[in-house]
This record gives structure tokens, sequence and C-alpha cells, in this order.
């Protein structure tokens, strides 16, 4: 998906357009994205909170590394990460929500 002016200037970013794109479970097939991916399967999950740099499928549990599927190193697959992790936290500030399952 190509970033587009109107896109840019609602707020969308080149970080926020990559958690949207589908990756695929290595061990089941499900196609899914990592937004999806940190708002439900990694819900709870302690390693979410400190920057953890897996995917995991929604329908399975297996964890896999962003690096390959939606990144090229392990510096963007960091940032890529923390900036998803943010969000989550984020959310959950703002709803009042707990980071539990």
């Amino acid at each position: 998906m190509v970033l587009t002016p109107e896109m840019r200037r609602v707020g969308v970013t080149p970080a926020l357009l990559k958690t949207t794109q589908k990756i695929t479970c290595p061990h089941c097939g499900l196609e899914f994205s990592l937004f999806q991916s940190r708002a439900i399967a990694c819900k709870g999950c302690r390693k979410a909170s400190f920057g953890c740099q897996l995917a995991r499928c929604l329908r399975c549990d297996n964890e896999f590394p962003l690096e390959g599927p939606l990144v090229k190193s392990k510096e963007k697959e960091k940032q890529l990460a923390d900036y998803m992790n943010n969000i989550v936290a984020n959310y959950n500030r703002t709803t009042g929500k707990k980071g539990t399952r």
C-alpha cells in the first residue's frame, strides 16, 4: 500500500502502514497483521511491555520474529516493535484498560 498525501494529512505514518501489512504464520499459515497480533494475541503478555520483537499468531499462538516478513534488519525490527507497543500502551492508558488478558 502506498502512503498518499491524504493519509499523511490525517497522521498515517510509514510505520503505521507497515503494521497493517499481512504476515503469514509459518506454523499454521494464518494471515494477519502485526496490529491484530499486538492488540489480540499479545494482550497481557509481559514481553509486550518490554519491546518484544516477535509476532504471535492469532490462531496457534506461535511466536516468530518480525525480521523477514515485515523488516529487513534487526534495527528496523526493534523500531517497528517499539512503535507498535507504544500504540497499544497508549490505547490502554487512554481507555483505562489494563494490558492483561
